[in-house]
């Protein structure tokens, strides 16, 4: 087993998808943020952020493995092949939740409370698709206090705006979930795992993502109004939405659902609209003060 392994299993490189939204966070709420100690609270942030995800991935892998070993999609998962033990799986898990719990309180007493019933959220979506098909709202709601938790950590408080953001965040991840749910629409029905594309349906399964993202472009610009964002903001939010909306006409041309282009839409779609949506809200911070 190499630390390489260990990276796969939790798709390390998917941070892509939180960090740029924690640093668009950090950018909506800088005006309030509370002066002292900020770089290091910034880096702690950061570092909570990624032990998070990593134990919620450590956690969803640890959970599906049984069910990995069924589908042929996951059949390479490395808890599958072996690549990486149980026991590994655990440590990583326990090490990482270990770390963000620390790293929250190192940030204040309130962040380190709240951080308990966050993990309780995170760990528990992994078990959500055994008996609902809005598992994939729930993990918009897991993804949702990432904002939530950076306005806690930076300003002391939640300011509106980052409340208004985690619903954008929420809405987006959801809506690309349901989207990779798509790939397992006959395994999940023939297996009973609970989704929304396995309860309605393909075309409703696509209304359902298209609706989510309109949700999350709404919320996003809203967001950007309460926090008296600039230009800046306006631009990411118009990349973002030019994003997502490439997105869907990729994935489903002409309302036809083309399967074989999800995974490719899943990274390079969503890691290049977070990026570039959170590079123009730090541009923004600097700029428009």
């Amino acid at each position: 087993m190499s630390v390489a392994a260990l990276a796969r299993l939790v798709k390390l490189s998917h941070s892509l998808f939180a960090l740029p939204f924690a640093a668009a966070a950090a950018a909506l709420v800088g005006r309030a943020a509370l002066p002292d100690g900020l770089p290091s609270r910034l880096v702690l942030v950061a570092i909570a952020v990624v032990a998070a995800r990593t134990a919620a991935m450590a956690m969803n892998r640890i959970a599906d493995r049984a069910i990995d070993a069924q589908n042929p999609r996951t059949l390479r998962r490395e808890l599958v092949t072996g690549e990486v033990s149980l026991r590994a799986a655990f440590v990583l898990l326990g090490g990482s939740a270990a770390l963000f719990l620390g790293v929250a309180f190192g940030l204040s007493a309130r962040c380190g409370l709240l951080a308990l019933p966050v993990l309780a959220v995170l760990l528990g979506y992994s078990y959500a698709k055994r008996f609902t098909w809005a598992c994939h709202l729930w993990l918009g709601a897991a993804q949702a206090l990432g904002p939530v938790g950076v306005s806690v950590a930076l300003t002391g408080g939640l300011e509106p705006s980052a409340a208004v953001l985690g619903l954008g965040v929420g809405a987006w991840v959801a809506g690309f979930d349901v989207f990779y749910a798509l790939q397992d629409l006959e395994f999940d029905r023939g297996a009973g795992v609970r989704s929304i594309p396995a309860r309605f349906g393909v075309r409703d399964a696509l209304f359902f993502g298209r609706a989510l993202h309109l949700v999350a472009v709404a919320a996003v610009a809203t967001a950007g109004a309460l926090g008296d964002r600039g230009p800046g903001w306006l631009a990411g939010t118009a990349v973002l939405a030019g994003t997502l909306a490439a997105e869907h006409l990729y994935v489903a041309p002409g309302g036809t659902l083309r399967r074989e282009r999800i995974n490719v839409a899943f990274f390079n779609y969503n890691a290049f609209a977070s990026l570039a949506f959170a590079l123009c809200a730090l541009g923004d911070a600097i700029l428009w003060r």
